[in-house]
């Protein structure tokens, strides 16, 4: 059994698990995109900003993904769905990328894939639990059961 305190402080961290790695993750999505956060140059620029549609995919089409589910990720916005859609990417991104690297292994410690794997069931685990109390969906759904009371 859990502390009192240990009880109190679950929400809370849960809730910070989900905005640190929801911004996490939008700033790697944001390096993608836009060459933010320490990047050199965007790894596929959009369209308004100069891009080749050769090197949009598949590098743009995970930077949307990891730049705009990160942001939703972060304010717990369709925290189920959009936790369930980024697994599936970072899954992807394991076996495709991650899967075979370095010395062939499929083990992370050897295919440096350790970021998406975490990632992978970090969202998973949103996707499983919700958003927590701290978020757009709660704020939502208090509102939504109040209107119809």
């Amino acid at each position: 059994m859990l502390s009192t305190f240990m009880q109190r402080l679950q929400p809370i961290s849960y809730n910070a698990l989900r905005i640190v790695a929801g911004l996490a993750f939008m700033t790697h999505g944001g390096q993608k995109l836009f060459g933010l956060f320490g990047a050199e140059q965007p790894a596929a620029p959009i369209v308004p900003f100069g891009m080749f549609l050769d090197r949009f995919w598949p590098f743009g089409m995970a930077g949307l993904l990891e730049f705009f589910g990160g942001l939703l990720m972060t304010l717990g916005l369709f925290t189920p769905q959009v936790a369930f859609v980024i697994a599936g990417e970072m899954a992807v991104t394991y076996f495709w990328r991650h899967w075979g690297f370095g010395d062939r292994s499929i083990w992370w410690w050897g295919n440096r894939g350790e970021l998406p794997l975490l990632y992978c069931y970090i969202w998973l685990l949103f996707w499983g639990h919700g958003s927590g109390s701290f978020s757009l969906d709660a704020w939502l759904a208090k509102r939504k059961k109040a209107m119809v009371s």
